[in-house]
This record gives structure tokens, sequence and C-alpha cells, in this order.
């Protein structure tokens, strides 16, 4: 109580997660301080619509918004595949922040649809959902034409990888920005169960103490 300040629904939050993840005092410390209360379940999604329920709640759930990749180690100049990469390179804390439940099973995963070859950026299965989830990271802002990529990577895996008794794939798009009203505008449009979540990337300094650090010459002025 003292860590999350009184608030009894947050606290009740995690002591429902520690229950159920086996969190040692650890890692229950590490997910307050990320802030999980704030950000689980947050991704803007169609999923109300797109999923039967109770698949939708729990779907909703395993989303957070935004996701924070601060362990990618990245803090100068990066693009897409970097960033893919030091995901992967870092997969068990990937997999930690993903959530419970998230089984990898390849990048730039290979679809030959007709006579075209497409390329997943990430695809996973998630163990209790029983369905495959097809992430894509991007770099820049969020735009309609993401939703309609995106949506047909997941009917192409519903069609060539879903087996029978899987429930429908799920996509997530994970991008550096948004626009709240474009993306949910963007999901009713589609067809296809799809999130949308911003990503975070760790700082070395806030910019609001830019120049608050004192240069060696300053240390030396003030030792002497």
């Amino acid at each position: 109580m003292d860590y999350v300040k009184g608030d009894v629904d947050k606290a009740l939050f995690f002591v429902r997660k520690t229950i159920e993840n086996g969190w040692s005092r650890s890692m229950l410390l590490n997910w307050i301080d990320t802030g999980l209360y704030e950000r689980e379940g947050k991704a803007i999604t169609n999923f109300k619509t797109m999923l039967p329920e109770p698949m939708s709640d729990l779907a909703q759930e395993i989303t957070k918004d935004p996701y924070n990749f601060a362990f990618a180690g990245i803090t100068g100049r990066y693009n897409e595949t970097l960033l893919r990469s030091q995901l992967l390179r870092n997969i068990t804390d990937f997999l930690i922040e993903l959530g419970t439940g998230f089984a990898y099973v390849g990048k730039e995963y290979r679809l030959q649809i007709g006579q075209k070859e497409k390329f997943i950026d990430l695809l996973f299965y998630h163990l209790n959902l029983r369905c495959y989830i097809v992430i894509e990271v991007k770099m820049g802002e969020f735009d309609f034409q993401d939703v309609g990529q995106l949506g047909g990577y997941v009917a192409s895996v519903n069609h060539i990888l879903k087996r029978d008794d899987d429930n429908p794939t799920i996509g997530l798009l994970i991008c550096k920005s948004k626009d709240n009203l474009l993306a949910q505008y963007a999901l009713e449009s589609s067809s296809q169960p799809i999130g949308i979540s911003d990503f975070e990337l760790e700082k070395l300094y806030p910019s609001k103490v830019d120049g608050m650090i004192p240069t060696i010459k300053e240390i030396e002025e003030k030792l002497k």
C-alpha cells in the first residue's frame, strides 16, 4: 500500500497479478515502477466487435499502451530493423514486457500468398488465448494504411497457419506515436481484430534537465 500511495484498486490489481504470475518482491516492485497498472489493457482496439466474449476481454487485457522498450538499450539514431533486432536480442525482457502466455514463433516470418512473398515483423502464439498474434513495429506516426497492411497479415495467418482448434488471429501494431482519434476511425474500418499502441525508449536524461548537469570545467572552477 505504501508503494501505490494508498490506492486500493491499484493495490488489489498488483495482489492479483502477483498471485497469478508468482512474482518475487523485486519483480513486483519492477512492475510498479514501470507503471503497469496505468498501461495494461489500454491499447486502442476493436476487439469488442471483432472477437467473441470472453476472448475479447482477455485479448484487451494482454495489451499495453505504451509498451516499455527501455531494455532494448537504444538511445541514439535507430530504424525499424535495429529496433526489432534489439527486441529479439533481449528476447527474455521482450517476452516479460509482452506479458504471460506469449510464445515466440519467428521474426520476418515468411508467408507465400499467391505469387507474392510477405514478411511479418514478429509472429507469436498466445498460449492462454490459443491464437496467433501478429506484431508489426512501426518507427513513425500511425496512419490509416498501417491497419490495412496489418489486417492483410492477420487474414493470411488465419488461412495459412491457423488450425481448426485455434481462435482467430489478432494483430498488434506498436508505433512510435499515434493520434487516438485517427486510430479509432481506422479500426472501425477493419474487419480483423487489431490493437494499436505506442512504444517508449529510455532516454539518458530527460530534456528538462538539459544544461543543469555541470561540465568538467565548471566542476574544476568550483574546486578552485
